[in-house]
């Protein structure tokens, strides 16, 4: 029987730069797509694959937020990881709520992408293949020629064995980040202190031989600007 694991950082403390106007005043894991905010969209495929705890980082617009998660319900608990003090990015965020977190490994998903599992949930599909030995990253990556709406030209490549590596600077690579990934507590050890991009952690794990993809089977989307919000729902309504 494969591991499971229960629990999740949510990050969702960004500017969403990208999504302006529409984040002038709606933090950006609060936009609307096919009839719900991203955040519950994220939420709701956490609590699909059996995750009963998330904690999710605020920042911009916190307040909304908080009031979101708090009117949300549901059977899954909730903590919020308060970075209004200063916003710490991707690597830096999950740091500072790693007391929060607890558990010596758990995921960590963006909130600004949007996946339709495919015929095994993703979750499940890491816990299964997830090596404790082995592994301190776990990262779901979706083929570049299926990586709706995402323009970049692919982050990494993957052996047989899936490990990772990195696109070569000016190249192409088969491979993009999906936002959702299965990581050990091992990869935040003597992590620096303040902002920083868990892109650190991830170079130092491929250099280890310790950083391992898993390829997406079902859609994807990379949500991050206003006109990727109806071409994303428009495909989800043909799917």
């Amino acid at each position: 029987m494969s591991a499971r694991f229960d629990t999740a950082m949510v990050l969702a403390a960004g500017l969403g730069k990208r999504m302006r106007p529409l984040t002038a005043a709606t933090p950006k894991a609060l936009i609307g797509v096919a009839g719900q905010p991203l955040l519950d969209h994220t939420l709701d495929r956490l609590r699909a694959g059996g995750v009963q705890r998330a904690v999710v980082n605020v920042h911009y617009l916190a307040d909304a937020l908080e009031a979101h998660l708090a009117a949300r319900g549901g059977d899954m608990e909730i903590a919020v990881s308060d970075e209004r003090a200063r916003l710490l990015e991707t690597g830096g965020g999950v740091v500072k709520a790693l007391p929060l977190i607890g558990a010596e490994t758990f995921y960590v998903v963006n909130s600004d992408v949007l996946w339709v599992d495919g015929p095994t949930e993703s979750l499940r599909a890491l816990a299964a293949r997830w090596d404790e030995g082995a592994m301190d990253a776990l990262l779901l990556l979706v083929p570049l020629a299926r990586a709706n709406f995402h323009g970049g030209r692919g982050d990494f490549h993957m052996d047989a064995l899936g490990r990772i590596r990195r696109r070569g600077r000016g190249k192409v690579a088969p491979f993009v980040f999906a936002g959702l990934q299965l990581v050990s507590k091992r990869l935040f050890a003597d992590a620096p202190e303040g902002p920083f991009s868990t892109n650190l952690l991830w170079d130092r794990a491929i250099a280890a031989g310790r950083a391992f993809g898993l390829t997406h089977q079902g859609l994807w989307f990379d949500v991050g600007t206003p006109p990727a919000i109806k071409a994303t729902e428009a495909m989800l309504a043909d799917a």
